[in-house]
């Protein structure tokens, strides 16, 4: 075996087991999976250690194989979230991570960004609409190397966990980079997401 194709091994096994360790202890943190994953394939060279895109894949892969009721639970996040984005229009929701990235999985949350230049303007809103939540924060990276913490809204609606994050409006032009490829973390409004309904089979 050639040093190129040992060390592809070593990634693809590394990412099958960070995919499967994220699965089974509900872990979002891929440094931590990856960490974990190292501990338990005894690969501690971290050249050979998969980067974010190639566990999304695995765990991708992993879900569609192992989880029947992914494509019918994928469809109820989606809708979930098409309601939500309605509800909070006013301050032009973006769907990201599991549910936009195929993952029908209801543990793992719907996730909107939002954008208001006060974030207690999305309180209010919940406040209105007789909706406990849990307030937090989720540091986010942008471009250059910043970080910036922002304002997270969790609360759960019918057996549904949603998370808001709240942006400031700038942030649709500068946006955070996405924890998983570091591409600019745009996400999909709703016209995109009810076109992700409206597909066969979604």
């Amino acid at each position: 075996m050639t040093a190129r194709a040992r060390t592809d091994a070593l990634r693809a096994r590394m990412a099958y087991e960070a995919a499967r360790i994220m699965i089974e202890q509900g872990l979002s943190d891929f440094d931590r999976a990856r960490r974990k994953a190292a501990t338990r394939t005894g690969i501690r060279d971290r050249r050979h250690w998969p980067d974010n895109e190639t566990v999304q894949e695995a765990l991708l892969t992993q879900r569609r194989l192992f989880r029947d009721d992914d494509a019918a639970q994928l469809r109820r996040m989606r809708e979930a979230a098409a309601g939500a984005m309605r509800n909070l229009a006013d301050f032009s929701p973006r769907l990201v991570g599991a549910a936009l990235q195929g993952v029908g999985d209801p543990s793992l949350g719907v996730e909107l960004l939002l954008y208001a230049e006060r974030p207690e303007d999305v309180l209010f809103r919940l406040h209105d609409q007789g909706i406990p939540w849990d307030e937090g924060e989720r540091t986010l990276r942008y471009p250059g190397g910043a970080r910036n913490a922002h304002p997270a809204f969790s609360f759960v609606a019918g057996d549904q966990p949603f998370e808001l994050i709240v942006l400031p409006p700038r942030a649709r032009r500068q946006p955070p980079l996405d924890p998983v490829d570091d591409r600019p973390w745009r996400g999909a409004d709703l016209p995109a997401l009810e076109r992700l309904l409206a597909e066969p089979g979604v």
